[in-house]
């Protein structure tokens, strides 16, 4: 029987499948998937207030500053759907953000329960991100070995040609992952030594992932 809320982080570096993991352990543990890239496309595309605040950032190439992503977040947690629990997809990313986080959870007499993070060998995390393939037009996403078009070339939805994006470019892989084990380094320590960070071998299909996530929540109790 449910009691309480659940909160899950979910954290890892580019490429360790964030995205998929996250919306099966929602769907498993029936709480809300929360994707900040996601709810701020949704913010700017509605035209709400934060929404707008953040576009005016993104059409100066700025960052969006951690208080007006908060405040999309805070709305988020008031929602219906939310009252059960979230599934935190690569957020938060920097101990600021997390404290951030801690602070619209205590609002709701909530905390974060367990952080997950995907563990995945820099090597393999260059193989698959370089092995990525976008369409330009409608932005789907390929993998020349897990998920390839079928004709090799051009997009299964519009025809369009596949492009390799510059960030999917070995250097910039490498670069990116760099500056991610920098700001999280901290991040995974704090959680850490507040003994709610579970380290998940990240490797193998995508079922075999989620069943080590399944067992790292296995301690939680709602």
């Amino acid at each position: 029987m449910v009691t309480r809320a659940l909160d899950v982080v979910l954290l890892g570096p580019p490429g360790a499948g964030k995205g998929t993991q996250a919306r099966r352990l929602a769907e498993a543990f029936v709480l809300l998937h929360i994707s900040t890239g996601d709810l701020l496309r949704d913010e700017v595309a509605r035209g709400t207030a934060p929404g707008l605040e953040a576009k005016a950032f993104m059409n100066r190439g700025e960052l969006v500053p951690d208080e007006v992503v908060g405040r999309m977040l805070l709305r988020q947690l008031h929602s219906q759907q939310a009252s059960v629990g979230c599934v935190y997809d690569g957020y938060p990313r920097t101990t600021a953000q997390a404290h951030l986080l801690d602070g619209l959870l205590a609002e709701l007499n909530r905390r974060i329960d367990v952080a997950l993070f995907l563990d995945v060998p820099d090597e393999e995390l260059v193989t698959r991100m370089a092995g990525r393939r976008s369409c330009p037009a409608c932005g789907s996403v390929y993998h020349l070995t897990a998920h390839p078009p079928k004709d090799g070339a051009n997009c299964d939805g519009c025809g369009s040609g596949l492009v390799l994006r510059d960030d999917d470019h070995d250097g910039a892989i490498r670069e990116r992952l760099r500056v991610y084990k920098a700001a999280t380094a901290p991040l995974l320590d704090l959680y850490r030594g507040r003994g709610i960070l579970r380290e998940i071998a990240g490797t193998g299909t995508p079922d075999q992932v989620h069943g080590r996530l399944r067992d790292g929540m296995r301690s939680v109790k709602r």
